[in-house]
């Protein structure tokens, strides 16, 4: 039995100078007084999400968590609540993969908050699959419903500027190979999945660039983020035979959600970023994006398609996906 606990705890030591050892403690950030400021965090019910929520509820902000499960997200707002004794902390039902749940998110928020200051955009996943609108899951969930989301909310962001736009992107936009003319459709090959979410992040990237071109002068201001590598739920949908590799690098080597969210929180809360409004950032500040994401045409292109899938514009009038132009055949979305 002596033996037993003695290799438990040189395991545990040995985790721990592995875990600690390897990898910087994080700077401590001073965060400005957020009292009379309501913020959006997409996601928030776990993760990066409730991180960034946490620290929002703690500088006195009305937190928003908009979240698919009401189970986690209602425990997450009462967790919140209970740490930082801030009770305007409330859940609200989203699910980025349907753009009607999008739609009626907006509209409730729309009708029952008059202030909106600060939206995260953090929620996403990692997983294949097609929505019920017909589009790719990794492509709707982590910029598509976003977009919407975005662009619904955009006038209430415009009548409380200054406000901003934090999208939670990745350094996988590196791998991001858009196609306009298939755009939302997931792409083909053995690592389709995996590509599915770095095209969706490389949009994320161009989603943030091509908001801020468009919102100069307003006050409403944009940044994407790179939060680093975080041991998130994100990697439950990693396949089976990657799983002994990722999960123990993950624990040892990757942030944890608090740490992730700081850099998220800096572009949120920090001063004198507006002339830094559609740069990407990471831990060590703005950084350039890969050449993809620095492509203004291909930006100002992702921009007309996506506003086309969701059935924004002039050629989209209201029409969510392509589900009304599909009832006798799969809902496949094409570009139009």
């Amino acid at each position: 039995m002596g033996w037993a606990l003695l290799v438990v705890g040189l395991l545990m030591a040995v985790y721990t100078l592995l875990r600690y050892g390897l990898r910087s403690a994080p700077r401590p950030r001073a965060r400005p007084d957020l009292r009379g400021r309501t913020a959006i965090v997409t996601g928030g019910s776990s993760g990066i999400g409730a991180a960034a929520a946490l620290e929002l509820a703690r500088c006195g902000a009305r937190v928003i968590l908009a979240t698919r499960s009401a189970r986690r997200g209602e425990a997450a707002a009462s967790r919140i609540r209970r740490e930082t004794g801030n009770n305007q902390v409330q859940f609200m039902h989203l699910d980025l993969a349907s753009l009607r749940s999008v739609r009626a998110f907006a509209s409730t928020f729309l009708r029952q908050e008059p202030q909106l200051h600060l939206l995260i955009n953090n929620a996403g996943v990692s997983a294949g699959g097609t929505t019920e609108d017909g589009f790719s899951l990794p492509f709707q969930v982590n910029h598509l419903g976003h977009f919407l989301l975005t662009q619904l909310l955009l006038e209430r962001l415009r009548s409380c500027a200054p406000s901003r736009v934090v999208i939670v992107a990745s350094s996988a936009h590196c791998a991001g190979r858009l196609r306009l003319e298939s755009l939302g459709r997931p792409p083909s090959g053995l690592f389709s999945t995996f590509q599915d979410y770095c095209d969706s992040k490389l949009a994320n990237v161009l989603h943030a660039r091509e908001l801020a071109t468009r919102e100069q002068g307003t006050q409403v201001t944009c940044y994407a983020v790179h939060p680093g590598f975080v041991n998130t739920s994100l990697f439950r949908h990693a396949p089976l035979w990657l799983k002994p590799l990722l999960v123990p690098l993950a624990w040892l080597l990757f942030l944890d959600a608090s740490e992730g969210a700081q850099v998220v929180l800096d572009c949120a809360t920090q001063d004198d970023l507006e002339p830094l409004s559609g740069r990407y950032f990471t831990d060590c500040g703005p950084r350039l994006p890969w050449p993809a994401g620095r492509d203004d045409r291909l930006a100002r292109a992702l921009w007309e398609g996506s506003e086309r899938l969701v059935g924004l514009g002039a050629a989209g009038g209201h029409q969510e996906g392509h589900r009304e132009g599909h009832r006798g055949s799969p809902a496949v979305p094409t570009a139009q």
